[in-house]
């Protein structure tokens, strides 16, 4: 068992236990444009909730180009830089050292938003040689925390992708992903469009800790159901597994994917890159004393005895025994359920490059 280590840092509601200094980069801090007010009332006694800061980026480019083999896709999006839902097993969460912050509580609460997403993306689609390939969106954090509601960057991406026939996927945590499906469900009907929600844990207890501010299980399965309904194909998932804590809800999950009519599902064990490493073992002691070390010496069984494994493809599904029993049981209860291995492709060949400031000559 661990032994219980103050943490002055901690805040009710948030993720992150503390607030670690960054120290790989040292770069400059940007002006702030406005807050989000935390809606969390005060408790008493104890560190005041932390507000949410959102602080306008102005990237010159929108699209993020990767060669990963074990990622099928090779360009995303990401409206949004931070991450609220606070997910501490969240792999983005090293990103925030590029601005001398955090990977910590910085990370949930000081957040970066994209206002001219949209215009960038209008101006790289219409690129000469531009050639369309699904683009990715939530890859990296997500683009329906808790912000877009304000924002709505996500929503005005998918307006330019829409508008050019241009093929999506979505990864998210949030039902808030119904506020567009007018959008989706469009573009779906047309082979262009699909969502994968993701469902960690159905226990409210798990997932009060693992990610606080993410809607909860039951609410993410609806909104497939919903999205099933309205035409959009719908995976649920189950990411990450984390050993001793959430694995043996692998086969309820599948379950309840198939209850609400996914039309696929997949799985991929935690990954503790960087600085996600102490923050996770931080977490542990804090919410799992009695079961830290049994923890990390489950994943590092499957991460080649080390916290992380950053080797292609393995990272993707761990080795050694403990990942062979994990793919062993989710392939046992997809079958059961009916879930295909392999899902259909989305088509690109009804991309229309953006009109200029004058419309093309016909």
């Amino acid at each position: 068992m661990s032994a219980h280590v103050p943490r002055p840092d901690l805040r009710a509601g948030r993720g992150a236990p503390e607030n670690r200094t960054p120290t790989r980069f040292n770069l400059n801090a940007r002006e702030a444009d406005g807050d989000w007010l935390d809606a969390r009332e005060e408790l008493d006694g104890g560190p005041p909730p932390l507000r949410t800061t959102v602080t306008v980026e102005h990237p010159r480019t929108i699209i993020a180009r990767n060669q990963s083999p074990d990622i099928g896709f090779d360009r995303s999006i990401n409206p949004y830089r931070g991450c609220e839902h606070g997910c501490i097993y969240c792999f983005a969460r090293p990103t925030h050292a590029f601005h001398d912050l955090s990977p910590g509580l910085d990370f949930e609460t000081k957040l970066y938003a994209k206002p001219n997403a949209a215009a960038l993306l209008r101006n790289e689609l219409g690129k000469p040689g531009y050639v369309c390939r699904p683009m990715a969106l939530g890859t990296n954090t997500d683009p329906y925390q808790p912000i877009e509601g304000k924002w709505r960057i996500t929503r005005s991406v998918l307006e330019v992708l829409a508008e050019t026939r241009h093929a999506f996927t979505i990864t998210t945590k949030s039902d808030r992903v119904l506020r567009d499906v007018d959008i989706i469900s469009a573009m779906a009907k047309q082979r262009m469009a699909n969502v994968a929600l993701s469902v960690t844990s159905l226990s409210p207890d798990i997932s009060r800790t693992l990610e606080p501010r993410a809607p909860a299980a039951r609410k993410r399965l609806a909104a497939v159901r919903k999205l099933v309904d309205a035409g959009v194909p719908c995976t649920v998932a189950i990411a990450p597994v984390v050993p001793q804590v959430t694995d043996h809800e692998l086969e309820a999950i599948v379950e309840a994917a198939a209850e609400a009519g996914a039309s696929g599902v997949f799985y991929l064990p935690v990954r503790l890159p960087h600085e996600v490493a102490p923050l996770f073992r931080a977490w542990l002691d804090e919410h799992y004393p009695d079961r830290a070390r049994k923890v990390m010496a489950t994943i590092q069984a499957m991460r080649g005895g080390k916290d992380n494994d950053p080797n292609w493809f393995s990272r993707m599904r761990g080795q050694g025994a403990w990942a062979e029993l994990l793919r062993t049981r989710f392939e046992i209860a997809a079958k059961k359920h009916g879930f295909p291995k392999d899902k259909r492709p989305l088509r690109t060949d009804l991309f229309e490059p953006p009109q200029g400031p004058q419309l093309r000559l016909l």
